[in-house]
């Protein structure tokens, strides 16, 4: 084998490991993607993880530093197109495949290095949060699920831009307790934590069913061979978002709330026959 080509198989791969090795649902969903969009989502995958983990995760180190290392070593990856770090050179590959916007990795970078000093939120900066945390990875997802056609991509984007913001909302509500004690942080804008009710609770839940809407009028519009895995993500968080729904504030408070991977496995199963039959 070439050379060059033994070194992206490695690094593709260690993308899949790291997808596998963080999330379960997500690696469903990918699995349900069209063969050769697979690999270029891990690739993404793979880069947002390594970015969340430095700020979430790696607490006996200097986070900083270890970030704008990060941040260099990826810009640095794009304007070379190689890098000795494996998730960064996969991720780059994707990057001038696709022809994804500069901007949105400087909006992602910059959302994930506000974790490091900020932990709250008035509005508008929980809006420019979920914008780069959230909606511009699914826009990154989407110019490869569209494989780079700019207006089916255009079409799309108002639909995927909902579908990541809903995600990331459901994410602060299954994590909102882990957030605030052991990291200190509230995203939802004018939340006292002290006072976390029904009320609150409803608030934010009717902004998520309405970004949930919103999303699934773009999902029934992607091409046959990525709406399946997306579709396979939607349902998960949809039933996550239920469970959450289902609970009482307090429980929020109290605990990270979970679908069971048997029942994940329901869930793609489910999809797969609505897809066969061209349900979906």
């Amino acid at each position: 084998m070439d050379p060059i080509a033994l070194y992206d198989q490695v690094c593709n791969e260690c993308s899949v490991q790291t997808t596998k090795a963080y999330s379960t649902s997500f690696s469903m969903g990918i699995r349900a993607l069209g063969k050769p969009l697979r690999l270029p989502v891990y690739a993404i995958y793979g880069f947002v993880r390594f970015a969340d983990e430095i700020v979430d995760s790696f607490h006996d180190h200097d986070k900083q530093h270890l970030f704008e290392r990060f941040k260099a070593d990826t810009y640095a990856a794009i304007d070379e197109g190689i890098s000795l770090n494996p998730i960064l050179h996969a991720f780059q590959r994707v990057f001038h495949r696709y022809s994804i916007d500069r901007e949105h990795v400087d909006l992602f970078l910059r959302s994930m290095e506000w974790d490091l000093n900020r932990n709250e939120y008035d509005r508008k900066g929980f809006e420019d949060y979920v914008v780069g945390s959230a909606e511009v990875v699914g826009l990154m997802c989407l110019r490869v699920f569209v494989e780079g056609n700019d207006d089916r991509y255009n079409a799309l984007l108002p639909s995927a831009r909902r579908l990541g913001a809903a995600f990331q909302k459901i994410n602060f509500l299954r994590d909102l307790n882990d957030d605030f004690k052991e990291k200190g942080r509230t995203y939802f804008p004018g939340l006292d934590m002290s006072q976390f009710d029904e009320a609150t609770k409803k608030t934010i839940e009717a902004e998520i069913q309405d970004d949930f809407k919103a999303a699934h009028a773009g999902i029934i519009q992607l091409p046959r061979s990525s709406r399946l895995g997306v579709h396979v993500a939607y349902i998960y968080y949809l039933r996550l978002f239920q469970k959450i729904r289902s609970l009482p504030s307090d429980r929020i408070m109290e605990e990270r709330i979970r679908i069971p991977n048997y029942r994940k496995l329901t869930l793609l199963f489910s999809s797969y026959l609505k897809h066969q039959l061209n349900l979906l």
